[in-house]
Parts: structure tokens; sequence; C-alpha cells
């Protein structure tokens, strides 16, 4: 068993829950009751976020399944790049739109899994 990819797909299976039941009620309920935007755009955007849970899910999956298994590198290669790419683009968009961290900082709960899925690869 692969300890690093089983820490990644565990903190990726926190961050999945972090999203659903915590961002869920903060954020998505509050999109879908927003009637200041139209309801197509509330609606495509409540798609998308339950789009994104399944993503989450997802990468947790492809980190637990060689973690367990021993075999399918690939999809531990696969999770660690979209990690890396959330923890990237989630670093990034507060800078390049002047927010700031403390208004959007899911960038910071993927590098931990970034380093996690690089360390279960080095083995």
């Amino acid at each position: 068993m692969n300890i690093w990819l089983l820490a990644a797909g565990g903190l990726s299976v926190v961050n999945t829950l972090l999203h659903i039941f915590v961002g869920g009620p903060s954020v998505a309920r509050p999109l879908l009751e927003a009637r200041g935007l139209s309801a197509e755009v509330r609606y495509v955007n409540y798609y998308c976020w339950h789009l994104v849970s399944i993503n989450l899910a997802a990468v947790a999956a492809l980190f637990l399944w060689p973690a367990w298994s021993g075999e399918a590198e690939i999809a531990a290669i696969l999770a660690t790049g979209l990690a890396a790419a959330y923890a990237i683009w989630g670093l990034a968009l507060p800078i390049l739109n002047g927010q700031r961290y403390k208004d959007i900082p899911q960038g910071f709960l993927f590098v931990p899994v970034t380093l996690l899925g690089i360390a279960g690869l080095m083995l």
C-alpha cells in the first residue's frame, strides 16, 4: 500500500466533503436562491457545482485506487496533475483578479494533496 497516495486520497475525500457539506449551504444554496440572476445563470452554475462535486470525488478515487492496489500509476499521475492544476489556478486567481485569499482560499486545499501525490509517485 502506498501511504502517500492513500493520504492524498484521504485529503481529497475531505475536500470533497467540504465542498458538498460546507460549500453547498454557504455558496451553492445562496446562488440558487439569488433572484437577481436569471434562471439560466442560476441553474447552469448549480449544475457546474455538481460537476465539481463529481470531479472532486473522482480525484479521490484516482488516488485511492493505486494506493490500495499498487497498480494504475496513470490514475495517480492524473489525480496529481489535476490537484496541481487546481492549486495553481486557485492560488493565481486572487492575484489575477485583485481578490483576497480570505475570500477565495480553495487553492490552498490542493497544495498538500499535490505534494502527497508527488511523494507517492516518487516511491
